[in-house]
């Protein structure tokens, strides 16, 4: 089953703690020092938020889904439609290591649509193997052909 995925950045991380909890209804399911993430069965959503990058506002947007399967299903759906897809596979970043692919819509937002996984103890690295990279730790930058496909801070899962 799919979940929508919303990653915000946001200036005050307790302020927007407290604001989304209330409008939620419900407290964060993984809350750390930079980051906190809403796993919502109505709507089904996967809402998180970081203070890691300085401009407030849609960090990426995405699909969470189940199954290695349903995720090779939404790549190839991409490819069919001619959209430039970028493979991350085995991802370690925002706390969770995915397997995941990234596409740019029209407007330049980066969406990913991953597959988590299981928990990871940091933010991000460029692999569990080594310690916490600034790159990693800060941003996805990828390139879809000659279509840079960017998040502003790393990716989630």
């Amino acid at each position: 089953m799919k979940r929508f995925h919303v990653h915000l950045s946001v200036k005050n991380l307790s302020e927007s703690i407290d604001f989304y909890s209330k409008l939620f209804g419900s407290e964060p399911t993984v809350t750390k020092g930079d980051y906190a993430k809403w796993m919502l069965n109505d709507p089904r959503i996967n809402f998180a938020i970081s203070d890691r990058d300085g401009t407030p506002g849609v960090n990426h947007l995405g699909v969470q889904v189940d199954s290695d399967a349903e995720l090779v299903e939404l790549r190839s759906q991409a490819e069919r439609a001619n959209i430039d897809t970028v493979a991350e596979p085995g991802a370690a970043c925002c706390y969770a290591k995915s397997d995941k692919h990234w596409i740019e819509d029209p407007q330049g937002i980066a969406w990913e649509t991953f597959h988590t996984l299981g928990n990871i103890p940091v933010f991000g690295q460029a692999s569990l193997d080594s310690p916490a990279s600034p790159a990693a730790a800060v941003r996805c930058d990828f390139k879809v052909d000659s279509v840079p496909v960017k998040a502003k801070s790393t990716c989630c899962g």
